[in-house]
C-alpha cells in the first residue's frame, strides 16, 4: 500500500474517536492504574507494534514508578487475519513475584493476549493487569479472558489508527477509524 492508498483508505473509512477524545480517555485509565497500583513497582509491558502510541501516551499520564519493557509476539504478520503465535522479542525484565501491566492497542478474540498474559504468569508473575486502548464488541473473545482498563468500545469492522495498522499502514494517524 503507497501512501496515497490511506487517503483512499480514509475515504472509505469513519473516524469513530479523535486525539482528543483519545488521549482523555488514557488519562482516566492512567488515574485507574494509578490508584490500583498505588505503592508498587509493576512491569510495564508494551507490546508491539501496536501497543506503542497507546503505551508511550499512558506511560507519560501514569505519573508513577514502573520498569518499562516490551515483547513482540504476533499472530498477523502484516496480514489481517491471525495465524499461530510468533515471538519476535520477549521482554528482559524479572517477572517473578512482579505485578505486569500488559498494555496494547486492542483486545478484539484475544488469542495474542492470552498466550502472553500466560507466559508472564509462567515467568512468576505475581498478578497480570491487562490495559488496552479499544475493546472490538462481538462474542468470539477468549473465554476468561477480559482487560481490567480499556479507553473505548469499537465495533465488530476492520478499525485502525492510533497505533493499530491496516496492512502495516496507517499506525500513526491521531484518531481511530473503521473501515464502513
Amino acid at each position: 500500500m503507497m501512501r496515497h492508498d490511506i487517503e483512499e483508505v480514509l475515504a472509505r473509512s469513519e473516524r469513530l474517536q479523535d486525539r482528543t477524545e483519545i488521549e482523555q480517555a488514557i488519562d482516566r485509565m492512567a488515574g485507574q492504574i494509578r490508584k490500583d497500583l498505588h505503592g508498587q513497582f509493576p512491569v510495564f509491558l508494551t507490546l508491539m507494534h501496536g501497543g506503542l502510541f497507546f503505551a508511550a501516551r499512558l506511560g507519560l499520564s501514569l505519573n508513577m514508578d514502573a520498569e518499562f519493557d516490551y515483547l513482540h509476539a504476533t499472530r498477523y504478520r502484516g496480514e489481517t487475519t491471525g495465524s499461530g503465535l510468533a515471538w519476535l522479542h520477549r521482554p528482559a525484565a524479572v517477572l517473578e513475584g512482579r505485578t505486569v501491566l500488559l498494555v496494547d492497542d486492542i483486545l478484539d478474540e484475544g488469542h495474542t493476549l492470552k498466550a502472553v498474559r500466560d507466559w508472564c504468569e509462567d515467568q512468576g508473575a505475581a498478578r497480570v493487569k491487562i490495559a488496552v486502548m479499544a475493546i472490538k464488541q462481538h462474542d468470539r473473545c477468549v473465554p476468561g479472558l477480559e482487560a481490567d482498563y480499556s479507553g473505548f468500545s469499537v465495533p465488530d469492522r476492520y478499525v485502525f489508527g492510533y497505533g493499530m495498522d491496516i496492512n502495516e499502514h496507517g499506525r500513526n494517524l491521531p484518531g481511530i477509524y473503521a473501515l464502513i
